[in-house]
């Protein structure tokens, strides 16, 4: 998933002032927006519980030992709307996906070397935060999105007065064949585009309550995850939630990404960026719960909206992991963030991939994969879901068998 930065900002800027057209101007205005700091994200303390994995094992996929569930004495029943995650000790990463293809295996370079982590249980959204739920959320607290907020000409400086408004980026499929070289070329920035008008000013919510919110700026989440009760997963927390009791397969539901001619999730299917012909039942973004729920009960672990977490993203996470050795317990991340192809932008993980997903450009519905945005970024195919620790008593409960 593109990720647009300061310094593609600056670029951009230059070729404005060399007299580009309007479509040049849009990218000037969604770099001005995507720059905007706004973190106030906290990296949870590493929590260390007694609590040990047991026995229960699902079966390995080659290169990954297998998944080993926390066992309880007590059955774990989560509030309305969420899922028990029990938590235990599992193989993290990602192996070549199975076809070996060249957008599949760069896809995985990140997510490597395979490592041993373990979770504490959990509770975890059954699916992605919807349109209704956040409007909930805004209603009583009088939350405003980074996206409805008009940029300050104190942090812009530079700026001309009429390119700071307020807006977002969106997905604007070109209607020919074009090289996938430039993803300016399918990501405009929008005037008025926000979590209330997902494609413009001239776009609603009507009748799409039911679908996960977007434009949501990492900060928007965290908001809405604390005003909730709750906070945002940790990377491996949502990976061994989403591997459902599996290990090592390359997608959600498995090792075939269309069990039986199914569709198990909403992907881009025909020529990438041109219009989505919507085989699997979609064309673009749709309601959540649309697919078979995974082994936890969870939906839309993989396709349809992007899905933040609180860790931030460096490529190396996982070989300093591997060198430590041992088994990683409830990792956090690491302490900041880097990425060698853009130092200067803080970068959370995103986890689960989106409806743009196509093995053509991006193959990330790979359940170990690993996606990357800037903090202050949202975009019309980027959402969350929350999780919330299970209670001391509850956790106090897990045992060896």
């Amino acid at each position: 998933m593109p990720r647009l930065s300061k310094r593609e900002t600056r670029m951009t800027v230059n070729k404005d002032r060399k007299g580009l057209n309007n479509r040049g101007n849009t990218q000037v205005l969604l770099l001005i927006v995507i720059v905007i700091a706004v973190c106030g994200s906290t990296v949870h303390l590493l929590r260390h519980v007694a609590a040990a994995p047991v026995a229960h094992a699902a079966m390995a996929t080659p290169g990954f030992a297998p998944t080993i569930v926390n066992m309880r004495n007590e059955p774990c029943v989560g509030p309305d709307g969420m899922a028990c995650i029990p938590g235990g000790q599992f193989s993290m990463g990602a192996n070549d996906p199975p076809d070996a293809d060249e957008v599949g295996m760069k896809a995985t370079l990140d997510a490597r070397p395979i490592h041993r982590v373990y979770v504490d249980g959990f509770l975890m959204d059954k699916t992605d935060v919807t349109n209704a739920q956040f409007a909930a959320f805004v209603k009583a607290t009088g939350y405003i999105t980074i996206a409805e907020r008009k940029p300050r000409a104190a942090d812009f400086p530079d700026a001309p007065p009429e390119n700071l408004f307020a807006g977002s980026v969106v997905f604007t499929p070109p209607d020919h064949i074009i090289p996938l070289d430039d993803h300016f070329r399918w990501w405009s920035y929008v005037r008025g585009a926000n979590w209330r008008h997902p494609l413009g000013p001239d776009s609603d919510l009507k009748g799409k309550e039911n679908y996960p919110v977007v434009h949501i700026a990492y900060a928007d989440a965290e908001s809405y995850a604390r005003w909730a009760g709750k906070r945002l997963p940790t990377e491996a927390e949502w990976e061994f939630a989403a591997r459902g009791g599996l290990a090592g397969n390359p997608f959600v539901w498995g090792m075939s990404f269309r069990p039986h001619g199914k569709w198990m999730a909403n992907t881009h299917q025909g020529e990438f960026p041109m219009k989505d012909t919507g085989e699997d039942g979609f064309a673009g973004i749709s309601p959540v719960a649309q697919y078979e729920p995974n082994g936890y009960g969870l939906y839309d672990m993989a396709g349809n909206v992007w899905q933040w977490t609180s860790d931030w993203y460096r490529p190396d996470y996982y070989e300093k992991l591997a060198v430590a050795g041992g088994v990683a317990r409830n990792p956090q991340g690491p302490d900041s963030s880097f990425d060698p192809s853009e130092p200067d932008q803080p970068k959370k993980v995103q986890r689960g991939g989106s409806f743009l997903c196509t093995d053509q450009y991006c193959s990330r519905y790979i359940v170990g994969t690993r996606g990357k945005g800037e903090i202050s970024t949202g975009t019309n195919h980027l959402g969350f879901r929350c999780v919330k620790d299970i209670g001391a008593t509850a956790q106090q409960s897990i045992s060896l068998r």
